[in-house]
């Protein structure tokens, strides 16, 4: 299982990268942060990174503003 921003628990598959799991979330944000861990994932890496099994995920949405 993996925990997604201390709401979401969802189940964990093999193979599955942080990409999956965004889309699985339906998290399409443009600007969007994401921890594993507390390991800062960068966006380039979305499609290659994958998830463990019982990670902790942190999936923040930035908004800009003025």
């Amino acid at each position: 299982m993996i925990r997604v921003n201390n709401q979401y628990d969802v189940e964990w598959q093999a193979g599955m990268t942080v990409q999956d799991l965004l889309d699985g979330l339906k998290f399409s944000f443009r600007m969007i942060v994401v921890k594993i861990n507390g390991q800062v994932v960068l966006r380039p890496d979305f499609a290659t990174t994958p998830v463990p099994e019982g990670a902790e995920v942190q999936a923040i949405h930035l908004i800009g503003g003025g």
